[in-house]
């Protein structure tokens, strides 16, 4: 899966978590930059990628993202395993 297909999945992720179609990921994308994403969303949207890409993270892997591109290339990474 590239970059591209796991942005895609991830978008619908998001989309459906903060119930807003118009969301579109962006790589230097944060949490300041959504509406709602506070740390409950913050661990809704983790527990969804886990499920949707059979992955599991860290806690210190996801303290240790700065955006939504790390967020992509570490997903991106660990499919890659």
């Amino acid at each position: 899966m590239d970059k591209k297909e796991i942005t895609e999945k991830l978008t619908a992720i998001f989309q459906e978590i903060f119930d807003n179609d118009t969301i579109a990921l962006k790589p230097d994308m944060t949490a300041a930059d959504i509406e709602d994403w506070d740390s409950v969303n913050h661990i809704n949207v983790v527990v969804a990628t886990e499920a949707a890409f059979g992955i599991r993270f860290k806690s210190a892997e996801i303290e240790d993202l700065s955006n939504v591109g790390e967020f992509i290339s570490m997903i991106e990474r660990k499919l890659a395993k």
